[in-house]
Protein backbone atom coordinates (compact mmCIF):
# COMPACT_ATOMS: atom_id res chain seq x y z
CA UNK A 1 0.00 0.00 0.00
CA UNK A 2 2.84 2.35 0.91
CA UNK A 3 4.64 1.62 -2.36
CA UNK A 4 1.50 2.42 -4.37
CA UNK A 5 1.04 5.67 -2.45
CA UNK A 6 4.68 6.62 -3.04
CA UNK A 7 4.36 5.85 -6.76
CA UNK A 8 1.24 8.03 -6.97
CA UNK A 9 2.99 10.96 -5.27
CA UNK A 10 6.00 10.63 -7.59
CA UNK A 11 3.77 10.46 -10.66
CA UNK A 12 1.83 13.58 -9.67
CA UNK A 13 5.09 15.46 -8.96
CA UNK A 14 6.61 14.54 -12.34
CA UNK A 15 3.38 15.45 -14.14
CA UNK A 16 3.28 18.80 -12.35
CA UNK A 17 6.89 19.56 -13.35
CA UNK A 18 6.20 18.63 -16.98
CA UNK A 19 3.22 20.97 -17.08
CA UNK A 20 5.24 23.80 -15.57
CA UNK A 21 8.06 23.31 -18.06
CA UNK A 22 5.84 24.75 -20.80
CA UNK A 23 5.13 27.95 -18.89
CA UNK A 24 6.61 31.30 -19.88
CA UNK A 25 9.58 32.10 -17.65
CA UNK A 26 10.57 35.48 -19.10
CA UNK A 27 9.49 37.87 -16.34
CA UNK A 28 10.48 41.26 -17.72
CA UNK A 29 9.86 43.19 -14.49
CA UNK A 30 12.69 41.21 -12.87
CA UNK A 31 15.10 42.19 -15.67
CA UNK A 32 15.15 46.00 -15.32
CA UNK A 33 16.98 47.96 -18.01
CA UNK A 34 16.78 51.40 -16.41
CA UNK A 35 16.91 53.15 -13.01
CA UNK A 36 13.13 53.55 -12.71
CA UNK A 37 12.53 49.88 -13.42
CA UNK A 38 15.25 48.91 -10.93
CA UNK A 39 13.57 50.93 -8.18
CA UNK A 40 10.29 49.13 -8.91
CA UNK A 41 12.01 45.72 -8.96
CA UNK A 42 13.67 46.43 -5.61
CA UNK A 43 10.29 47.37 -4.16
CA UNK A 44 8.74 44.17 -5.52
CA UNK A 45 11.58 42.07 -4.09
CA UNK A 46 11.19 43.72 -0.67
CA UNK A 47 7.45 42.99 -0.75
CA UNK A 48 8.09 39.36 -1.72
CA UNK A 49 10.54 38.94 1.16
CA UNK A 50 8.00 40.24 3.69
CA UNK A 51 5.22 38.10 2.21
CA UNK A 52 7.45 35.01 2.28
CA UNK A 53 8.29 35.72 5.91
CA UNK A 54 4.60 35.98 6.80
CA UNK A 55 3.79 32.77 4.93
CA UNK A 56 6.61 30.81 6.59
CA UNK A 57 5.64 31.99 10.09
CA UNK A 58 1.89 31.45 9.62
CA UNK A 59 2.19 28.00 8.08
CA UNK A 60 4.86 27.06 10.60
CA UNK A 61 2.60 28.03 13.52
CA UNK A 62 -0.33 26.31 11.84
CA UNK A 63 1.60 23.05 11.48
CA UNK A 64 2.96 23.25 15.03
CA UNK A 65 -0.51 23.88 16.53
CA UNK A 66 -2.11 21.08 14.52
CA UNK A 67 0.61 18.68 15.65
CA UNK A 68 0.75 19.78 19.30
CA UNK A 69 -2.99 19.77 19.89
CA UNK A 70 -3.91 16.79 17.73
CA UNK A 71 -6.23 14.21 19.17
CA UNK A 72 -4.43 11.25 20.78
CA UNK A 73 -5.72 8.22 22.71
CA UNK A 74 -4.63 9.73 26.05
CA UNK A 75 -6.49 13.02 25.52
CA UNK A 76 -9.48 11.81 23.51
CA UNK A 77 -12.02 12.95 26.11
CA UNK A 78 -10.17 16.11 27.17
CA UNK A 79 -12.24 19.32 27.36
CA UNK A 80 -10.12 22.49 27.72
CA UNK A 81 -11.25 24.92 30.40
CA UNK A 82 -12.71 28.29 29.43
CA UNK A 83 -10.05 30.99 29.71
CA UNK A 84 -9.97 34.77 29.31
CA UNK A 85 -7.06 34.63 26.86
CA UNK A 86 -3.62 36.21 26.76
CA UNK A 87 -3.40 40.01 26.61
CA UNK A 88 0.25 39.78 25.63
CA UNK A 89 -0.48 37.52 22.65
CA UNK A 90 -3.34 39.73 21.49
CA UNK A 91 -1.05 42.77 21.56
CA UNK A 92 1.61 40.85 19.60
CA UNK A 93 -0.65 39.63 16.80
CA UNK A 94 -2.16 43.11 16.50
CA UNK A 95 1.21 44.89 16.46
CA UNK A 96 2.87 42.57 13.93
CA UNK A 97 0.47 43.39 11.02
CA UNK A 98 0.85 47.10 11.79
CA UNK A 99 4.64 46.78 11.60
CA UNK A 100 4.36 44.85 8.31
CA UNK A 101 2.15 47.57 6.78
CA UNK A 102 4.61 50.25 7.91
CA UNK A 103 7.53 48.26 6.46
CA UNK A 104 5.71 48.13 3.11
CA UNK A 105 4.35 51.68 3.14
CA UNK A 106 7.58 53.62 3.77
CA UNK A 107 9.63 52.22 0.83
CA UNK A 108 6.53 52.30 -1.42
CA UNK A 109 5.90 56.00 -0.80
CA UNK A 110 9.61 56.84 -1.19
CA UNK A 111 9.78 54.94 -4.50
CA UNK A 112 6.61 56.56 -5.86
CA UNK A 113 8.00 60.04 -5.18
CA UNK A 114 11.35 59.12 -6.73
CA UNK A 115 9.64 57.94 -9.92
CA UNK A 116 8.08 61.39 -10.38
CA UNK A 117 11.51 62.97 -10.81
CA UNK A 118 14.49 62.56 -13.10
CA UNK A 119 16.39 59.46 -11.88
CA UNK A 120 19.34 60.06 -9.59
CA UNK A 121 22.58 60.56 -11.46
CA UNK A 122 20.85 62.11 -14.47
CA UNK A 123 19.80 65.44 -12.94
CA UNK A 124 22.44 67.39 -14.87
CA UNK A 125 21.40 65.94 -18.23
CA UNK A 126 18.73 67.81 -20.16
CA UNK A 127 15.80 65.48 -20.83
CA UNK A 128 14.17 65.21 -24.24
CA UNK A 129 10.40 65.64 -24.28
CA UNK A 130 8.06 63.27 -26.10
CA UNK A 131 4.28 63.68 -26.11
CA UNK A 132 2.41 60.37 -25.99
CA UNK A 133 -1.17 60.17 -27.27
CA UNK A 134 -3.13 56.96 -26.93
CA UNK A 135 -6.02 56.13 -29.25
CA UNK A 136 -8.03 52.99 -29.99
CA UNK A 137 -5.80 50.96 -30.48
CA UNK A 138 -2.52 52.64 -31.22
CA UNK A 139 0.19 54.81 -29.67
CA UNK A 140 1.22 58.16 -31.16
CA UNK A 141 4.55 59.75 -30.20
CA UNK A 142 5.23 63.43 -30.92
CA UNK A 143 8.71 64.98 -30.70
CA UNK A 144 8.09 68.76 -30.47
CA UNK A 145 11.82 69.58 -30.30
CA UNK A 146 12.69 67.45 -33.33
CA UNK A 147 9.44 68.02 -35.27
CA UNK A 148 8.77 64.28 -35.68
CA UNK A 149 5.77 62.04 -35.07
CA UNK A 150 5.71 58.25 -34.99
CA UNK A 151 3.00 55.64 -34.51
CA UNK A 152 3.46 52.42 -32.53
CA UNK A 153 7.19 52.88 -31.98
CA UNK A 154 9.39 55.45 -30.27
CA UNK A 155 13.15 55.91 -30.62
CA UNK A 156 15.05 57.38 -27.68
CA UNK A 157 18.75 58.00 -26.98
CA UNK A 158 20.28 55.66 -24.44
CA UNK A 159 21.55 56.92 -21.10
CA UNK A 160 19.44 60.07 -21.48
CA UNK A 161 16.37 61.04 -19.43
CA UNK A 162 13.18 61.13 -21.49
CA UNK A 163 10.14 63.02 -20.25
CA UNK A 164 6.96 61.44 -21.58
CA UNK A 165 3.88 63.68 -21.44
CA UNK A 166 0.92 61.34 -21.56
CA UNK A 167 -2.62 62.03 -22.74
CA UNK A 168 -5.40 60.33 -24.70
CA UNK A 169 -7.46 61.22 -27.75
CA UNK A 170 -10.48 59.49 -26.23
CA UNK A 171 -10.73 56.53 -23.87
CA UNK A 172 -8.43 56.04 -20.89
CA UNK A 173 -5.49 53.71 -21.40
CA UNK A 174 -2.35 52.73 -19.54
CA UNK A 175 1.21 53.33 -20.80
CA UNK A 176 3.62 50.65 -19.62
CA UNK A 177 7.16 49.64 -20.58
CA UNK A 178 7.92 46.85 -18.05
CA UNK A 179 11.69 46.79 -18.67
CA UNK A 180 12.06 50.55 -18.21
CA UNK A 181 9.31 51.90 -15.95
CA UNK A 182 6.02 51.43 -14.19
CA UNK A 183 2.65 52.21 -15.75
CA UNK A 184 0.77 55.50 -15.93
CA UNK A 185 -2.70 56.25 -17.20
CA UNK A 186 -3.41 58.35 -20.27
CA UNK A 187 -6.61 60.42 -19.98
CA UNK A 188 -8.35 62.75 -22.38
CA UNK A 189 -8.12 66.47 -21.55
CA UNK A 190 -5.48 65.69 -18.92
CA UNK A 191 -1.72 65.19 -18.87
CA UNK A 192 0.46 62.92 -16.77
CA UNK A 193 4.24 62.71 -16.86
CA UNK A 194 6.67 59.82 -16.75
CA UNK A 195 10.49 59.84 -16.77
CA UNK A 196 12.32 56.97 -18.44
CA UNK A 197 16.02 56.23 -18.88
CA UNK A 198 17.38 53.26 -20.82
CA UNK A 199 20.81 52.14 -19.59
CA UNK A 200 21.89 50.60 -22.88
CA UNK A 201 20.79 50.39 -26.52
CA UNK A 202 18.09 47.81 -27.02
CA UNK A 203 14.52 47.02 -27.95
CA UNK A 204 11.86 47.12 -25.23
CA UNK A 205 8.22 46.16 -25.54
CA UNK A 206 5.53 48.55 -24.32
CA UNK A 207 1.80 47.98 -24.10
CA UNK A 208 -1.60 49.16 -22.93
CA UNK A 209 -2.34 47.46 -19.61
CA UNK A 210 -5.81 48.95 -19.18
CA UNK A 211 -8.88 47.21 -20.61
CA UNK A 212 -10.70 49.49 -23.04
CA UNK A 213 -12.22 47.24 -25.68
CA UNK A 214 -11.34 44.15 -27.67
CA UNK A 215 -8.28 45.74 -29.24
CA UNK A 216 -6.46 46.65 -26.03
CA UNK A 217 -4.65 43.30 -25.62
CA UNK A 218 -2.67 43.83 -28.83
CA UNK A 219 -2.14 47.57 -28.39
CA UNK A 220 1.64 47.32 -28.26
CA UNK A 221 4.58 49.52 -29.21
CA UNK A 222 8.36 49.32 -29.23
CA UNK A 223 10.82 51.54 -27.40
CA UNK A 224 14.05 51.49 -29.38
CA UNK A 225 16.96 52.81 -27.30
CA UNK A 226 19.78 53.98 -29.58
CA UNK A 227 23.21 55.50 -29.20
CA UNK A 228 23.33 59.30 -29.46
CA UNK A 229 24.83 59.02 -32.94
CA UNK A 230 22.15 56.58 -34.13
CA UNK A 231 19.37 58.73 -32.70
CA UNK A 232 20.70 61.91 -34.36
CA UNK A 233 21.02 60.09 -37.69
CA UNK A 234 17.47 58.78 -37.39
CA UNK A 235 16.15 62.29 -36.71
CA UNK A 236 18.03 63.62 -39.75
CA UNK A 237 16.71 60.82 -41.99
CA UNK A 238 13.12 61.39 -40.86
CA UNK A 239 13.30 65.13 -41.47
CA UNK A 240 14.63 64.52 -44.97
CA UNK A 241 12.50 61.59 -46.12
CA UNK A 242 9.31 61.17 -44.08
CA UNK A 243 6.01 62.60 -45.41
CA UNK A 244 4.00 65.36 -43.78
CA UNK A 245 0.95 64.69 -41.63
CA UNK A 246 -2.27 66.60 -42.33
CA UNK A 247 -5.13 67.24 -39.95
CA UNK A 248 -7.57 65.19 -42.04
CA UNK A 249 -5.25 62.19 -42.17
CA UNK A 250 -4.52 62.48 -38.47
CA UNK A 251 -8.23 62.37 -37.63
CA UNK A 252 -8.56 59.31 -39.90
CA UNK A 253 -5.66 57.71 -38.06
CA UNK A 254 -7.49 58.11 -34.73
CA UNK A 255 -10.36 55.84 -35.81
CA UNK A 256 -10.50 52.54 -33.86
CA UNK A 257 -8.20 50.08 -35.59
CA UNK A 258 -4.74 48.51 -35.40
CA UNK A 259 -1.96 50.01 -37.47
CA UNK A 260 1.59 49.28 -38.45
CA UNK A 261 4.38 51.75 -37.79
CA UNK A 262 4.13 55.21 -39.29
CA UNK A 263 6.58 58.11 -39.40
CA UNK A 264 5.99 61.79 -40.18
CA UNK A 265 8.19 64.88 -40.42
CA UNK A 266 5.81 67.04 -38.40
CA UNK A 267 3.49 66.61 -35.38
CA UNK A 268 -0.23 66.96 -34.71
CA UNK A 269 0.50 69.34 -31.81
CA UNK A 270 0.19 72.29 -34.17
CA UNK A 271 -3.58 71.88 -34.45
CA UNK A 272 -4.68 69.79 -31.48
CA UNK A 273 -3.38 69.13 -27.98
CA UNK A 274 -5.46 66.36 -26.41
CA UNK A 275 -4.34 67.41 -22.92
CA UNK A 276 -6.13 70.75 -23.35
CA UNK A 277 -9.46 70.73 -21.41
CA UNK A 278 -11.10 72.42 -24.42
CA UNK A 279 -9.80 69.97 -27.01
CA UNK A 280 -12.03 67.70 -29.08
CA UNK A 281 -12.65 64.12 -27.95
CA UNK A 282 -12.04 61.48 -30.63
CA UNK A 283 -13.92 58.40 -29.49
CA UNK A 284 -15.85 57.64 -32.74
CA UNK A 285 -18.57 55.64 -30.95
CA UNK A 286 -20.47 54.99 -34.21
CA UNK A 287 -17.58 52.83 -35.45
CA UNK A 288 -18.00 50.39 -32.56
CA UNK A 289 -21.67 49.67 -33.29
CA UNK A 290 -22.34 46.67 -35.48
CA UNK A 291 -18.77 46.32 -36.66
CA UNK A 292 -17.28 44.22 -33.89
CA UNK A 293 -13.49 44.08 -33.82
CA UNK A 294 -11.92 46.83 -35.92
CA UNK A 295 -8.89 45.82 -37.93
CA UNK A 296 -6.29 43.31 -36.87
CA UNK A 297 -2.77 43.30 -35.53
CA UNK A 298 -0.09 44.36 -37.99
CA UNK A 299 2.32 41.46 -38.17
CA UNK A 300 4.96 41.42 -40.88
CA UNK A 301 8.46 39.96 -40.50
CA UNK A 302 9.77 42.57 -42.95
CA UNK A 303 8.51 45.40 -40.74
CA UNK A 304 11.55 45.32 -38.46
CA UNK A 305 14.75 47.18 -37.92
CA UNK A 306 15.43 50.90 -38.16
CA UNK A 307 16.62 50.69 -41.75
CA UNK A 308 13.68 51.63 -44.00
CA UNK A 309 11.96 54.88 -44.87
CA UNK A 310 8.98 54.63 -47.21
CA UNK A 311 7.31 57.70 -48.65
CA UNK A 312 3.91 56.01 -48.86
CA UNK A 313 3.19 55.76 -45.12
CA UNK A 314 0.33 58.21 -45.29
CA UNK A 315 -1.38 56.52 -48.18
CA UNK A 316 -2.64 53.93 -45.69
CA UNK A 317 -4.62 56.58 -43.88
CA UNK A 318 -6.91 57.00 -46.87
CA UNK A 319 -8.07 53.40 -46.68
CA UNK A 320 -11.34 52.25 -45.11
CA UNK A 321 -11.23 52.02 -41.33
CA UNK A 322 -12.24 48.35 -41.44
CA UNK A 323 -8.90 47.34 -42.95
CA UNK A 324 -6.39 50.09 -42.22
CA UNK A 325 -2.86 48.79 -42.79
CA UNK A 326 0.45 50.15 -44.01
CA UNK A 327 3.09 49.21 -46.54
CA UNK A 328 5.53 46.52 -45.59
CA UNK A 329 8.52 48.82 -45.24
CA UNK A 330 7.65 51.29 -42.51
CA UNK A 331 10.22 53.15 -40.53
CA UNK A 332 10.50 51.76 -37.03
CA UNK A 333 12.18 49.32 -34.73
CA UNK A 334 11.81 45.58 -34.46
CA UNK A 335 9.05 43.76 -32.62
CA UNK A 336 11.28 42.16 -30.03
CA UNK A 337 11.60 43.32 -26.44
CA UNK A 338 13.44 42.39 -23.27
Amino acid sequence: MKSKRGFLVSFITILFLLLLSGCETNMVVFEPQGPAARSITELINWSLILMALVIVVVFGLFGWIVWKYRERPENKDYEPPEEHGSTVLEIIWTAIPILIVIALTIPTVKTLYQLEEIPKGYEKKDPITIHVTSADWKWIFSYPEQGIETVNYVNIPEDTPVQFKLTSAGTMQSFWVPALSGQKYTMNKMETELYIVADNPGSYLGRNSNFNGKGFAEMEFEVQAQTKEEFDKWVKDVKEKAPKLTKAKYEKLLEPTHLGRLTYSNTHLGWVNHADPNSKTYTNPELYRGHGYQGKTFEDPENSGNHHMNQSHLEASDMNHHDLTVDKETHGGGHSGH
